[in-house]
């Protein structure tokens, strides 16, 4: 039989062009960067610039629909690309515009193009795919009691949809997230239009980031949801996002993000994205989380009547540091992760001491009475120990948060508040929108300390014991007093014994972030 179709013609040689390069490559596998704490996480051979993620939500029962476009360049020849992603049945896939074969391996997706992909090109790759919410508990989706939230942190966001879930590959995002009549969907960055709402009828909302971003940071929110919005420091526009029928109830607790960042930024400059917003989602996740540009709340850390004011306004503040450390500024490596968890801890501890609630000095004498217990459980802040098999949130221990907040604690000490204050600023501003990792860091605080610092500091980062503190030797590493325990707002770690004339905090808000 004669080929009279152009279009049968060419999808019958793509076809056969896949089968033959299939016969000749050796069979897929898992491929990762070279994290230590995560080896098959990331994927070598390409650099995402943008992500075009489509999703369209039905139920909580019910796989979402979804059309993940990758627009990348490659670095290396490639006769197959990688991509993180696992939790969803994939449709199809293509490579630069062409079919492109689909096989899982471990966690990674594997892609053979029906040609192979030229060092120095443009990538584009489209993957038609589900994203099932169902009865995880190992991050990505969350459910809640009126939709979905995401929490990717640290390796689930190929949970959602395939990606190079890595920090060290940040990229610009777009989604466009389609509901049922009377639901709301918000994500990071900024909405592109006004959804077009008709009664009874799907609506699809469109939102884009303005600056580059880690998988791990993604959030997208569908809900009976409000969004009131404020303004904060210099115009800037907030956006929050809460269960419509508590809206009343936490307006006074949005009022306060204003000057949360006014506070943070007399500290460490301009706040560095395009808006930001508290997301309170009605579900028990065990932590809070700094997804980018609107970080996630558990409902019951505003609405219990559990915690003291001093005390939540403290984990606020944590996550709202994370939008410079962490966010803006982002670890190269998951080992570089101190230096996002002992920043925003920092933060949360210096608010809590002007608030006279809980005072730095005494915070850090009772971590450091507990640092070597710390980093023997958890090993030194900047070289952790992986987390146990089937524990995805397991790095984050106390050692990355009030033990590696000791370190800072420890630097001012040594070179002085104002070359501390010079180091935080430099930090944020010369590392904005990039990746940075500790021996940067140090560096950079070598710079304003007129001296190098790595003698003094690599003992702090790497050591197994807690080094003498710098103007307190009278502080020692006993075991800590009973009932001292821990640090508020941190994953994993108990919660923080308030000072005599506060309210006593019964347990902490854990967090992964």
């Amino acid at each position: 039989m004669q080929l009279t179709s152009p279009r049968l013609r060419a999808a019958l040689l793509a076809a056969a062009s896949l089968t033959l390069v299939a016969a000749v490559l050796p069979p897929p596998k898992a491929l990762g960067i070279g994290d230590s704490l995560f080896p098959e996480l990331g994927n070598p051979g390409y650099d995402v610039l943008s992500y075009d993620l489509s999703f369209t939500y039905k139920d909580n029962r019910t796989p979402l629909d979804a059309v993940t476009v990758i627009d990348a360049r490659a670095l290396e020849d490639l006769e197959r690309v990688n991509l993180d992603f696992t939790h969803g049945t994939v449709a199809s896939a293509e490579v630069n515009g062409e079919p492109a074969r689909f096989e899982s391996a471990g966690e990674d997706l594997v892609l053979t193009p029906a040609r192979p992909v030229v060092a120095h090109t443009p990538l584009r790759i489209v993957v038609r795919h589900t994203s099932d919410p169902r009865g995880r508990d190992d991050g990505g989706w969350v459910t809640t009691d009126d939709g979905l939230a995401m929490a990717n942190q640290a390796d689930a966001a190929h949970r959602v949809f395939p990606c190079n879930d890595h920090p060290a590959d940040k990229a610009l995002f777009t989604f466009r997230i389609t509901t049922p009549a009377g639901l709301t969907a918000v994500a990071n960055g900024v909405p592109t239009a006004l959804p077009v709402q008709r009664s009874g009828q799907p609506t699809t909302w469109t939102y884009r980031t303005l600056h580059p971003m880690a998988t791990e940071l993604a959030q997208v929110s569908v809900g009976s949801s409000a969004v009131p919005s404020d303004t904060g420091p210099h115009g800037l526009p907030l956006r929050h996002v809460v269960p419509a029928a508590d809206r009343q109830r936490l307006e006074p607790w949005l009022k306060k993000t204003a000057g949360h960042i006014a506070w943070m930024e007399e500290r460490v400059g301009r706040y560095p994205f395009e808006n930001y917003g508290v997301l309170v989602a009605r579900a028990k996740t065990g932590f809070e989380l700094e997804t980018q540009t609107l970080s996630l709340f558990e409902s019951g850390l505003f609405t219990t009547g559990t915690y003291p004011e001093w005390y939540v306004d403290s984990v606020m503040v944590h996550e709202l540091a994370h939008q410079w450390f962490g966010d803006s500024v982002t670890p190269r490596t998951w080992s570089d992760l101190w230096l996002n968890e002992g920043h925003a801890t920092w933060y949360e501890a210096l608010y809590a001491d002007g608030l006279g609630k809980y005072s730095m000095e005494r915070r850090m004498r009772e971590a450091y009475q507990r640092s070597d217990q710390w980093r023997a459980a958890g090993g030194p802040p900047a070289a952790p120990k992986p987390a146990p098999p089937g524990e995805k949130i397991g790095l984050f221990r106390p050692v990355v948060y009030d033990g590696s907040a000791l370190i800072l604690y420890a630097l001012r000490q040594e070179i002085g508040a104002a070359a501390f204050d010079r180091v935080e600023r430099r930090w944020v501003a010369e590392h904005a929108d990039s990746t940075a990792g500790t021996a940067d860091f140090v560096r950079l605080a070598s710079q304003e300390a007129g001296r190098d610092l790595e003698p003094f500091l690599k003992p702090w980062l790497y050591g197994a014991t807690t080094p003498p503190m710098p103007g307190h030797p009278e502080w020692s590493g006993t075991k800590a007093a009973p009932g001292a325990k821990g640090t508020p707002g941190s994953k994993g770690a108990p919660g923080a014994k308030a000072a005599p004339d506060a309210a006593p905090v019964p347990r902490a808000v854990p967090k992964k972030a």
